[in-house]
């Protein structure tokens, strides 16, 4: 017998403008080109003007921000109405500055058109505890921040909520015990009203979920909506490829310098270490990419992200930092030991706004199913489509078993995985190798180590920079570029160039296509070479000669003068 829920006609969605929302939230609303709301923001916004606490479970992009987001900004138009004072209404708890910066831009966006009536400041950033304070004394409507971070100004009184706070949020509410901000989660709580209205958001239901629950949620409503994990495999191809680490470098080579990846593309590493020698062993080869990783300063971080989703670079080697702290992960590389610590309030991975990834390798395969489906939600978001492509090596085989299990009722017809074998044949890139072999060995673990150092004091300059000049200066924004070499691997000029005859047959229109064609292109625009260009340039070189040209013209330049 079929259940109730299946057998009911289909509801037509409620559009924004059924929701009874302020016409100036309507107009940002139509500003982001939103035409109708997703599934969790359609029951879920209702549910919160309705007053009621909600627990909203949705994979990363599915829209759970709107979810708290418009209502707050709702009630709080409708609030000031009557209001006679200036209060702070809603506290909004991240467990990464990257998160609080995020939902800091999107609030502004939904107050586009009330900015003057609805003020929203975050105070996660790095910025002076004066500055913060000073923000805070204007009491803001909204005020984002981490939970250590707003425990500061509670303790310090700069922050008074027990009268005023109507609204508390936490966003990825199932990192916060893991971060490890239980504790000051449990101090801000006492400096909170008994009664106010709470949104938890998260993309899992664990056990941590169950404690904060029951810790700062009334009577909730939980909004637990079916939908997959991943994308439809209509929508995410997802592929593996057997690799120990001197193949993983030869095909990670060929793959880009053949032009055989296409579009955005993350690269995940296990730790800091392999990031810096990845960025490293590419930069040998000329492929720019970033480096993304809780080392950086968190504006350094955001304008990585932001600019990687504008399109000024396209590759980004990120370090999945929750690897750091598994001690049962089977690594080759025991350097972690003595290594600086990462932020506690950064993330990589969980919740951060990655646009338009068309790709995501796995060139260390992520410790545990949650690891590998946060990493390759990173592409196929929306409506587009994306590719997860995951080397394995005889170490991360049980890892990918794991995950083939944990997405058993996942798998396409037709395939008996969830991963398909990515057909490529490695004895054609076998001319890649000695080229592939001397680049890896170069970049040795002091090179690491004096980038990671070169890059944090760049970035640390940069951040303060970031913090003061592009506040006044918003367009030379897009004049720092975070993807530059780092000068600590020698650079042989001649491995940015891939002879014809080490491509194999079957890859060359492609590489013609891409790489090739377009630095052919590029060099003769930039030196003027062709026919012409290069009898030009041998008979300049030959007039700069005295010795070919017999003519001499320095002492009679100096006579002149």
């Amino acid at each position: 017998m079929s259940e109730p829920v299946e057998t009911e006609p289909e509801k037509k969605i409620v559009a924004f403008h059924q929701m009874n929302l302020d016409d100036r939230l309507l107009k940002a609303i139509a500003k982001l080109g939103w035409v109708s709301p997703t599934l969790i923001q359609e029951k879920g916004i209702p549910l919160f003007l309705e007053g009621k606490d909600v627990l909203a479970k949705g994979r990363t992009g599915s829209g759970k921000t709107a979810v708290f987001a418009i209502p707050i900004v709702q009630n709080i138009l409708t609030e000031k109405q009557t209001a006679k004072e200036q209060v702070t209404r809603a506290l909004i708890l991240a467990p990464t500055k990257e998160l609080c910066q995020q939902l800091h831009k999107a609030f502004q966006s939904f107050t586009t058109s009330c900015s003057r009536d609805i003020s929203c400041v975050n105070v996660a950033s790095q910025t002076a505890i004066s500055g913060q304070k000073t923000l805070l004394a204007a009491h803001p409507d909204i005020v984002i921040a981490t939970p250590s971070t707003v425990l500061v100004h509670l303790i310090s009184k700069k922050l008074v909520l027990k009268e005023s706070l109507q609204y508390l949020v936490i966003d990825e509410a199932d990192l916060v015990f893991s971060f490890g901000f239980e504790a000051d989660l449990k101090s801000v709580l006492e400096y909170l009203p008994t009664d106010y209205q709470c949104v938890l958001t998260s993309a899992t239901l664990s056990d941590d979920i169950q404690n904060l629950k029951d810790l700062v949620l009334h009577h909730p409503v939980t909004l637990k909506l079916e939908e997959p994990e991943l994308p439809p495999a209509s929508q995410l191809t997802q592929y593996q490829i057997y690799a120990e680490e001197w193949d993983k470098a030869v095909l990670i080579y060929a793959l880009f310098k053949l032009n055989l990846v296409r579009g955005k593309t993350i690269v995940f590493v296990r730790n800091v270490d392999r990031c810096y020698k990845l960025k490293l062993y590419l930069q040998q080869f000329g492929i720019p990419s970033c480096a993304l990783n809780g080392e950086l300063p968190v504006n350094s971080r955001c304008h990585i992200v932001q600019q990687f989703n504008s399109g000024i670079y396209d590759i980004i080697i990120a370090s999945d930092e929750s690897t750091l702290e598994d001690p049962n992960y089977a690594s080759a590389d025991k350097s972690d030991k003595g290594k600086r610590k990462n932020d506690k309030e950064s993330g990589v991975v969980r919740g951060i706004d990655f646009q338009f990834v068309s790709n995501v390798i796995n060139f260390d395969f992520p410790p545990d199913v949650d690891s590998y489906i946060h990493r390759v939600g990173r592409t196929a978001r929306g409506n587009n489509k994306g590719t997860a492509l995951s080397f394995v090596s005889v170490r991360e085989k049980y890892l990918m078993q794991a995950v083939e299990e944990h997405l058993s009722d996942w798998v396409p017809p037709g395939q008996e995985s969830v991963f398909k074998p990515y057909q490529f044949r490695m004895e054609e890139i076998e001319a890649f190798r000695y080229r592939s072999q001397d680049a890896w060995k170069a970049v040795t673990r002091i090179a690491v180590r004096e980038a990671r150092l070169a890059e944090i004091k760049s970035e640390m300059m940069r951040s303060t920079k970031l913090r003061s000049h592009f506040e006044n200066n918003p367009n030379d924004m897009g004049v720092l570029r975070h993807d530059k070499a780092l000068h600590t691997v020698r650079i042989q000029s001649h491995l940015k160039d891939v002879p014809d005859y080490i491509i194999p047959p079957t890859l060359r229109r492609l590489a013609k296509a891409g790489g090739n064609k377009a630095r052919a292109s590029s060099s003769s625009s930039k030196h003027g070479e062709g026919k012409t260009g290069k009898k030009e340039k041998k008979f300049l070189k030959r007039k700069d000669n005295p010795l070919l040209s017999f003519e001499f013209e320095g002492f009679k330049k100096k006579a002149k003068k």
